[in-house]
């Protein structure tokens, strides 16, 4: 006689692998779409958001199932159960640390070693066109939120002449994946647009050099072009960018 488990065990074992796995589509979905043009980038939340709470609810729906059909030694329930308890749980985890994360970070998108007279944009303003955030630096506000929550953002001096600290620039520009839009030897400056893998966010880059001394003084401003929270991505870019220039100096 086949092991069974009993058909309540069953029906939750198909409803919640099923609930599950469809959350786990749809989440995977929510930020390509965006990226396509299938849906702006608030739908792509929504469809995070709902796809946690149907990945939470798939995972608890399978792990009575999970009991009954190891109880019962249904090998198959069993195998369906915890990958059904697997893809729910990570559903739900996932969008659960990006809130967690935005908790941790400044409500913020606009990120500057100078917070006092940030790098200012030329280039890639066109391209900002239509977009909610813009390229006006939010002052006084910003610059207190900048500094408790991200101390360690502040300009890179060089032992080199403007020139060539120009060109380390670019070059680490290049080295990170930035679109480059504009790099303006004689102003010193190079502008940028780097594109996030999952969502397709893009976000501005200005870097500005300047003389300091005998050598040069490097600052870096990203922004968003979208979201009041950028859930830490300017501040990661902008070090990014400074570890990558100190190795290429």
């Amino acid at each position: 006689m086949k092991p069974e488990i009993a058909s309540w065990a069953r029906a939750l074992l198909w409803v919640g692998f099923t609930v599950a796995i469809v959350s786990a589509a749809a989440l995977a979905a929510s930020g390509p779409g965006n990226r396509l043009g299938w849906w702006d980038y608030r739908l792509a939340f929504s469809i995070m958001r709902t796809a946690a709470w149907g990945g939470a609810a798939g995972a608890v729906l399978c792990v009575p199932a999970a009991i009954m059909a190891a109880a019962g030694g249904v090998r198959r329930a069993l195998v369906l159960a915890i990958v059904g308890l697997v893809a729910g749980a990570l559903t739900a985890a996932l969008p659960w640390q990006f809130r967690q994360r935005a908790q941790k970070v400044p409500p913020i998108h606009d990120i500057s070693t100078d917070t006092e007279h940030p790098p200012r944009f030329v280039a890639v303003v066109p391209l900002r066109k239509g977009a909610p955030n813009t390229v006006e630096y939010g002052g006084a506000d910003l610059a207190r939120a900048q500094k408790q929550g991200y101390p360690d953002i502040t300009p890179l001096i060089l032992a080199v002449e403007p020139a060539t600290a120009f060109d380390q620039c670019l070059r680490a520009a290049r080295s990170q994946g930035w679109e480059i839009v504009a790099a303006v030897p004689a102003e010193l400056r190079i502008e940028a647009t780097d594109t996030t893998p999952f969502f397709g966010f893009k976000d501005d880059v200005v870097v500005r050099i300047t003389p300091a001394g005998g050598g040069s003084r490097v600052d870096v401003r990203s922004v968003s072009r979208v979201g009041r929270s950028d859930l830490g991505k300017n501040a990661e870019r902008i070090r990014a960018f400074l570890r990558a220039l100190a190795r290429h100096a």
